[in-house]
C-alpha cells in the first residue's frame, strides 16, 4: 500500500526574508436489489441543478466534520481537515446538457466527496481538470485533490523547477545544435511513470484514500519567460444511493497540458464512483494526462486512475484509462474513507517546528506552515501508525522557484524534487505500532513543499 501526506510549505530565511435535479432522469433502471447505503448521504446540503455553466467555490465550504448536519449551510459543503476532503451532502444531482461545472479550489487544495441519497444524472459535463501550464512566476493550479504544475523559467530571477505531488514531473538538461543546454520538464507520474521521469508511481487502485494527479515540470531558457507545467488533474468521489446516470455528458479529471514544447504536462487525476446502478451510454469518464507540446515523449502526464463501485452495471459510455471494479452486493454499505487501523503518515516537524495539522503549502497566500533558519540541511520527524519498520518512507521536497548554487566551484542549476530515504529514529508505541522515522534534507531559500510517503513491503 502506498500513501502520501498533504504537502507543507517550508520557507528557509534570512533575518530580513519573509517567506501557499431535482430532474430525475427520464427512465432509470429499476433497482432489483436493496439499494446500498452511504453514510453520512442525509441530504443537508439540498438539491443541486446545473443548467448552465457554473463555478463552485469551495472555499465556501464550513470547517467542521464530514457527517456534521449543514442545513445551516446548504449547498456550500463541509470542509473536514482530517479526512482532507470537501464533503457535500446532496438529495439529488443533475448537470444538464450543455452545461459544465467547475470548481474553484479550496485553499487546502482538498477532493471532492458528493454523498448523495437519491440519484445524479450527468448529461452536461463535470470536470476536476488541472490547468494547462502558464507564465512564470504563477504555477498552474491542479483540480481539487491535485497538486500544482512546476514554475517555468523568467529571465535571469526565476528558475524553473518540477513539478509539485508525489509524482511530480522532473527536470532534464537537453543539448540542441548551435544552442545553449536547455533544463525541461518531464509530465507528472500517477498510475504509470511517464519515459524519463524518475518520480515514481503512486496510490492503488482502490482510491482509498481519495488522491489527484502531481504536476508537470517547466522548462527555462536564460533570456525568455518560458510556460510552466500543467497542473494534475483533480480527485472527486460520487458515493450514491441510488442511480448515476451518465448520458452523453462526462465526468472528467484531467491533467493540464504544457503549452510550450519543453514543458511537462500533469497526470491525470482520480474519480472513484459507488453506487446501486451505473447507467446511461454515449457518456464518458476520464481521468487522462495532459497531453505533451510536441516536442518530448516524456512531456505527457500519465493517465490517472478510475474506481467503479456498483450492484447494477448497463452503462455503455467510454472510461479512460481502464478502471478497477468492485460489484457490490445487494444492500452494500459504501466504504468511504480508510477503515480504522489503516496505516498512516504524518510529518510531526521540520527543523525542530512542529508542522500544522492542516497544512496549505500556500506559497505566500498565508503564512509559511513551517518556517526555518537558512542552514544547509535540516531535520524532519515523520510519524507512521500501523506501518511496519521494513517499510520504505521517504520525504519529497520541491523548491518553489529553481536556483544557482555552487558545488565544487561549478554554478549548479537546483529545481527538480529531491526524494530522501527516512530512517527508523524511535519506536513510540507497540499498538498501535507507532514510529518516528527522520531525514535529514536540503534547504533551499525560499519556499519548498514537502511531503512524506510510506511504501509498505
Amino acid at each position: 500500500m502506498k500513501m502520501t501526506t498533504k504537502p507543507l510549505a517550508t520557507s528557509a530565511l534570512h533575518a530580513c526574508l519573509k517567506p501557499w435535479a431535482a430532474l430525475a432522469a427520464a427512465a432509470l433502471c429499476p433497482l432489483a436489489n436493496a439499494a446500498i447505503t452511504v453514510p453520512g448521504a442525509d441530504g443537508t446540503d439540498g438539491v443541486l441543478v446545473i443548467t448552465a455553466n457554473t463555478e463552485i467555490d469551495l472555499s465556501q465550504a464550513v470547517t467542521g466534520t464530514w457527517d456534521a448536519d449543514n442545513s445551516a449551510n446548504a449547498g456550500k459543503g463541509v470542509y473536514d481537515a482530517a479526512k482532507w476532503a470537501v464533503v457535500f451532502k446532496y438529495t439529488d444531482v443533475t448537470v444538464a446538457a450543455g452545461a459544465t461545472l467547475t470548481f474553484k479550489n479550496h485553499a487546502s487544495r482538498a477532493p471532492i466527496v458528493w454523498l448523495v441519497s437519491g440519484n445524479v444524472t450527468i448529461s452536461g459535463m463535470v470536470s476536476v481538470n488541472g490547468q494547462n501550464g502558464v507564465l512564470p512566476p504563477l504555477l498552474a493550479e491542479p483540480g481539487p485533490g491535485g497538486f500544482r504544475g512546476g514554475v517555468g523559467q523568467s529571465g535571469a530571477s526565476v528558475y524553473n523547477t518540477g513539478g509539485f505531488g508525489p509524482g511530480g514531473g522532473n527536470l532534464f538538461t537537453e543539448h540542441r545544435f548551435n544552442h545553449e543546454a536547455e533544463i525541461d520538464g518531464i509530465g507528472g507520474s500517477y498510475s504509470l511513470v511517464p519515459p524519463g521521469s524518475t518520480s515514481p508511481a503512486y496510490g492503488n487502485p482502490s482510491l482509498i484514500p481519495l488522491l489527484g494527479g502531481s504536476g508537470g515540470g517547466g522548462t527555462g531558457e536564460t533570456f525568455d519567460s518560458i510556460i510552466g507545467g500543467g497542473g494534475g488533474g483533480g480527485a472527486m468521489l460520487v458515493a450514491c444511493q441510488g442511480a448515476i446516470s451518465i448520458n452523453a455528458g462526462t465526468i472528467q479529471a484531467n491533467g493540464g497540458s504544457s503549452t510550450n514544447y519543453g514543458a511537462g504536462s500533469g497526470s491525470g487525476g482520480g474519480i472513484r464512483l459507488v453506487c446501486e446502478s451505473l447507467v446511461g451510454s454515449g457518456g464518458g469518464i476520464r481521468a487522462l494526462g495532459g497531453s505533451a507540446g510536441g516536442r518530448y515523449l516524456g512531456a505527457a502526464g500519465s493517465s490517472g486512475r478510475i474506481r467503479l463501485e456498483r450492484t447494477i452495471n448497463t452503462n455503455t459510455g467510454s472510461v479512460e484509462p481502464a478502471p478497477s471494479t468492485l460489484d457490490l452486493g445487494s444492500g452494500a454499505t459504501a466504504m468511504l474513507w480508510p477503515p480504522t487501523g489503516s496505516p498512516e503518515v504524518s510529518i510531526v516537524s521540520i527543523g525542530g517546528v512542529n508542522a500544522p495539522a492542516d497544512p496549505r503549502a500556500s506559497f505566500g497566500s498565508y503564512s509559511p506552515d513551517v518556517a526555518i533558519p537558512m542552514t544547509s540541511e535540516t531535520t524532519v520527524v515523520v510519524e507512521t501508525v500501523n506501518v511496519e519498520e521494513a517499510s520504505v518512507v521517504n520525504v519529497r521536497i520541491t523548491p518553489r522557484s529553481g536556483s544557482i548554487v555552487t558545488e565544487d566551484g561549478v554554478q549548479v542549476r537546483k529545481g527538480e524534487p529531491i526524494d530522501v530515504p527516512a530512517t527508523v529514529h524511535t519506536v513510540i508505541s507497540a499498538d498501535p505500532l507507532t514510529i518516528h522515522w527522520t531525514a535529514s534534507i536540503p534547504t533551499t531559500m525560499g519556499y519548498s513543499a514537502v511531503q512524506a510517503r510510506v511504501i509498505r513491503p
